[in-house]
Order: structure tokens, then sequence, then C-alpha cells
């Protein structure tokens, strides 16, 4: 998988060969090339693999380009009910379209004309043994899976009380030695110093680590730690989504931090807004347990208590036969 120049995606889109596609989905779907010589290195960039649709009939007005199509039964039957010449026509003004591969479920036959048409275009044609419903349930979320937006970020992801924190800060501010700590409080790491993010559906960030990692952390002055080994299996996650950003950062006079909590701070990552809570370090301060009330603290946001606002709301409530006895008070 690589990042293409060009394609649907725009400029710097992930696109993926079909040949890579074969190498993982060919045992699951049972897929067999029917267009030999053709080349697998073309690229599909569109995780919206679907049915040609009207498309197949003739109407090309609206078909997006570079997207790989399914033909089930219905499909194959309505090509059946062509004349041969006819039917290559329709298929060649479908393939024009920049198609980087075709489906064929259920192990139909697929006739010559059906085959000398994707030749002509360079299109490969992919027989699946799988039902049209199974090669949509099993293609369809590995493609969103490989060909979401993604990037890499210096920090630390930690599952605390299931709420997903990423730490983030300067090089040696503490956030390994943190999420260290809340492993040891029974928490679980994801990925200590180099954080994998991708962005699943419109708002969904997950984070893993690198397949090479591991779950080993690096603690400055003893080294390479195994946290696996040392915690057991209870203490690690293969990933986790992103819900809040701690931004840890040495304690500056001059800087203003939230003292309430009514000014919420976010951040983007991929597109995606995540909140951001700055912790200023100072000597002595229990950032672990801070961490842990953050955590439980966006948790409790989602069934509706906002403690700082309804502190507020009290607050203003409870001033409010003052400010009236203000107002009317005319000397």
């Amino acid at each position: 998988m690589s990042q293409s120049p060009r394609g649907p995606g725009g400029p710097g889109a992930k696109s993926i060969t079909i040949q890579d596609i074969l190498a993982v989905k060919r045992d699951t779907l049972a897929l067999e090339v029917l267009t030999p010589g053709v080349t697998l290195d073309r690229r599909a960039s569109d995780p919206d693999v679907s049915s040609p649709g009207l498309a197949l009939a003739g109407y090309t007005a609206r078909v997006p380009g570079g997207r790989m199509w399914v033909f089930g039964e219905t499909e194959m039957t309505f090509l059946a009910s062509l004349p041969p010449e006819q039917a290559r026509d329709h298929l060649l003004r479908l393939c024009a379209f920049d198609v980087p591969a075709i489906f064929v479920t259920k192990g139909q036959a697929v006739p010559d004309y059906f085959l000398e048409a994707a030749r002509e275009r360079g299109v490969p044609v992919i027989l699946s043994r799988r039902s049209t419903r199974e090669v949509y349930q099993r293609l369809k979320p590995f493609l969103e899976a490989a060909l979401a937006p993604s990037t890499s970020l210096h920090a630390s992801l930690a599952d605390v009380y299931g709420a997903g924190l990423l730490f983030m800060g300067e090089s040696g501010v503490g956030k390994s030695e943190c999420v260290l700590d809340l492993v040891e409080r029974g928490h679980r790491l994801v990925a200590d110093d180099l954080v994998l993010v991708s962005r699943q559906g419109n708002d969904v960030l997950i984070g893993r680590g690198h397949e090479l990692q591991q779950h080993h952390m690096e603690i400055r002055g003893v080294g390479i730690i195994d946290i696996r080994a040392l915690f057991g299996v209870r203490a690690i996650r293969q990933q986790k989504r992103i819900e809040v950003i701690v931004q840890l950062e040495l304690s500056d006079a001059e800087s203003a931090y939230s003292r309430t909590g009514l000014d919420e701070d976010e951040t983007e990552i991929l597109g995606v807004p995540v909140p951001r809570v700055t912790v200023p370090l100072n000597p002595g301060k229990n950032i672990t347990v801070i961490s842990e009330v953050v955590a439980m603290n966006h948790l409790l946001k989602f069934t509706g208590v906002h403690s700082a606002r309804s502190f507020d709301e009290r607050l203003r409530e409870q001033m409010k036969p003052t400010r009236e006895y203000l107002e009317q008070d005319y000397e």
C-alpha cells in the first residue's frame, strides 16, 4: 500500500494494488483471476465497491471513476439477456471509467465477450466462489481500513477506565513515565512513543502501535522494557479509540491554564476535533491521578453531566436575587 499522487481520492490519496488485495483476500473469498496477462498493479483508491447498477444499462452520467465493481447474479443475468455485441459495448463503456478491477461472485460462468472487453480496457476480472453478500461483507471493511486516512504521532496512548487518552508533549516531559504509572495502577498501554492513527468513518480516530513495537516502552535511565512480559496481557491493548488529548508541559507562570473547565480546548487530528486538556507539570504533582480524573470526567460528560457547567449554573442561580436587588437600587 502506498500514496498515490493522483486518483479519485485527490492528491496524496492512499491506494492499494489489486495484487495486494489478492494477497490478503484470495483464500477467504476464494478468488481466481480470469484475465491472465492483465496487470494486477492497477490501484484502487475508492473503498466503496458496489454494483454498477444503471451504469451497466448505459446511464453513465454519474459514474464515479476509480471504483471497483461487483457483478452478482442480477448483473450477469441482465448481460445474458442482451445480444453479445450489445453487452460487450455496455461493458466497454463502463470500463472506460478507470475501473481498477471487476469481481464476479458465486462462481458464475463469465462469457468470452466479457473477458475480451475487460482485456481491451486492461481491467482484471476476478472470480469469487463466495456469495455476493459475503464479498461485500469481507471486502468493504478491509478496503475501508486499508485506505483510511492515517498519520503517525510522537505520543503515548493508554486506555484509562475505557477512555482513550493520548499523551502529548515535548520529548522528555514524562509521557512514558505517566503511562507506566497508569499501567501499574491497572490501566492498559496501547502504544508508547509512536502512535499510528487512522480515521474510521467520519469522526472516529483509532490509535495503535507499530507492529515492531510490541508494547515496549523506553524509560529514561532504565532502558527498553516489555510491558506485556512485566505486567501480563491484561496490561495491553492492540488498539483504542482516541477520545482525549492530555497535553503535558512544564509549568509556565506566564501561561494561562484553565481553572474552571468552562473554556474547553480542542485540536484536530486528520480533520477530526478532539478535546484537549493541558496539564502543567510542577514538582510533586500527581499526574497519574489527574489523568484518571480526566478520563472519568470525559466519561461523565457522555452521561450528560458537565461538572463545570452545572456548578456555574448553580452559582448564577444563587446570585440571581442579589443581581435583581442591585438592579432595583436607584440610589
